[in-house]
Order: structure tokens, then C-alpha cells, then sequence
């Protein structure tokens, strides 16, 4: 849109606008904090992934890497993307890490079997997943171009309501956020749902506990 445009468009909202009744005030008379027992949050963040369609895996510290390769066992998974700080103790067995490290290209991601990150919370209220370029996590194209996203986070990473998240990320305002809600999916053609078209077509969520 050319400047010319995009004032005389402007002008005429102003014009529309002139005269109006102020708008009424924004409650915020909403939750800032879950008070409900952890192990109910953390149950209904593995609700709202199952519902998504996501698979949850619920392990240990210990268990993690066993449940990790099994994982990729099942899915095929042998050649694995992995940001450069993941740490060594979660790489799976019998799997080819392919560290970010230097930055793999587009092709290389792409001709990978999957991806491996951490997260740096979870909502159980909206079952979502936020990266954001964090320790564990590495930059945003490694969890978009993977066709399966494998995704540890510590029970002590999920918080009950957004407004917590948002509370928590307060700091981190100059890197990019990705919000996973599941495995990338649409329904915008004759509301048919199709996996996979602008991420991961497959989620696998370990939920490492307590927390």
C-alpha cells in the first residue's frame, strides 16, 4: 500500500471515529494464578495434548533417554536434529545427532528424521508448548522444518494459566516466541483437518517428574 493510500485510509477511520463514546474500561478481573494441586495441572496439560492429537509420554529423569529411544525406535528416527546445548545425557541410543552446530541448513533439517528440544514453559490450561530460543531449545527453524518434534519439559516448566506464562516470559522480550499447541495442523479446506502443513506433523511431548 503506498503512503498516499495507507493516510487517506487512516483519515477516513479518524473521521468515522470522531465523536464516538470513549470505550467502556477492560476488566481485569481475571486469574493471575493456579491454585490447584500440581499434580492436577499437570494432568490437564496431558489432557489438552491428547486432544491435540499430540502424543505424552510421562517419565523420570532416569527414565528419559530409555523412553527417548524408544520413541525414535518406533517412529524410525535415526537421524536426529538436536540444538548445540542439548544436554548429552538426553541423546537416545542407536540415533545420529545432528548438532545445530555450525547451523545445519534448510536441506539438512529437512532430510532429517525429526528434532529434539527442550521447552521453556508449557500452559496446561491451553496445552501449549513455548519455545523461545532458550537452553535446550536452539533457534525457531529446528522445531518448524522437522517432520516430528520430540519435546522435553520438566514439571516444573508447566504453569496452570496463561496470564502466568506471560508473567513468566516478561523478561525475555527481544527473542522470537513459538506457542506449539499440538502437531501443526489446518481445516481451512472443507473443514478436513491435515497435519503437517506449516510444522511438525507429529508432537511427542515427555513430561519429565515431579515436579
Amino acid at each position: 500500500m503506498s503512503a498516499a493510500g495507507k493516510g487517506a485510509m487512516l483519515a477516513r477511520i479518524r473521521g468515522a471515529l470522531a465523536g464516538a463514546a470513549p470505550p467502556p474500561p477492560v476488566p481485569h478481573a481475571y486469574r493471575v494464578l493456579d491454585t490447584r494441586l500440581r499434580a492436577a495441572i499437570l494432568d490437564e496439560l496431558v489432557d489438552r495434548l491428547l486432544d491435540y492429537h499430540a502424543r505424552v509420554t510421562r517419565t523420570t529423569v532416569d527414565a528419559l533417554p530409555a523412553d527417548l529411544a524408544a520413541a525414535c525406535a518406533q517412529l524410525g528416527i535415526r537421524r536426529l536434529v538436536v540444538p548445540s546445548d542439548v544436554p548429552a545425557a538426553w541423546l537416545p541410543a542407536g540415533v545420529t545427532p545432528l548438532r545445530d552446530d555450525p547451523p545445519l541448513t534448510v536441506a539438512d533439517l529437512d532430510g532429517s528424521d525429526g528434532v529434539l528440544t527442550g521447552c521453556a514453559w508449557a500452559i496446561a490450561q491451553t496445552g501449549t508448548i513455548i519455545l523461545d530460543g532458550g537452553v535446550a531449545q536452539g533457534r525457531r527453524a529446528l522445531s518448524l522444518v522437522p517432520d516430528r518434534h520430540l519435546c522435553v519439559v520438566a514439571a516444573a516448566q508447566v504453569v496452570g494459566l496463561v496470564p502466568e506464562a506471560i508473567a513468566a516470559l516478561a523478561g525475555r522480550t527481544t527473542r522470537p516466541l513459538t506457542l506449539i499447541s499440538g502437531p501443526s495442523a489446518t481445516s481451512d479446506i472443507e473443514l478436513s483437518r491435515v497435519e503437517g502443513v506449516h510444522g511438525p506433523r507429529l508432537l511427542h511431548v515427555f513430561l519429565v517428574g515431579p515436579a
